[in-house]
């Protein structure tokens, strides 16, 4: 389910939101306690990145296990940072492929602009460019 239409059809909700474990032991903790969590029922739960994208396979790996063993509606943080489009791309189709539909990106200026046009673009035409990240996700997923 989209988080739109959750948050659109309820006055209260609340969300968590989990980091990616360092080791094995770490990551059947997190799942004893999502399980535990989801009676609670809360509207999405949304996976973090490390500072710098530094925990990003291990939070791609993270969203979709959580989608595809629980019955959570999961939001992945998609950060941008030292990020390509291809790198992007692939992330994008494994999700789609595993049936995330919720994404929060984060920094997506990085992988569509030069640095130097990045804060001019942004002041000046917020409405273009995000619609411009957004076609660019659709044609990452379906070619």
């Amino acid at each position: 389910m989209l988080v739109k239409d959750i948050l659109d059809n309820n006055r209260f909700s609340f969300s968590f939101e989990f980091f990616p474990p360092k080791d094995e032991p770490g990551w059947e903790n997190l799942f004893a306690n999502i399980s535990d969590l989801m009676p609670l029922k809360p509207a999405y739960v949304s996976v973090t990145y490390g500072a710098g994208g530094s925990t990003r396979d291990r939070t791609h790996k993270l969203i979709v296990r959580i989608q595809q063993e629980t019955n959570l509606t999961v939001v992945s943080h998609l950060t941008c940072v030292g990020s390509n489009r291809a790198e992007t791309g692939e992330i994008l189709r494994n999700y789609a492929a595993s049936g995330v539909e919720n994404i929060l990106a984060l920094r997506p200026l990085d992988i569509l602009t030069t640095p130097a046009l990045k804060m001019w673009r942004w002041i000046k035409s917020r409405q273009t460019f995000y619609a411009k990240f957004l076609n660019y996700m659709r044609k990452a997923i379906h070619g």
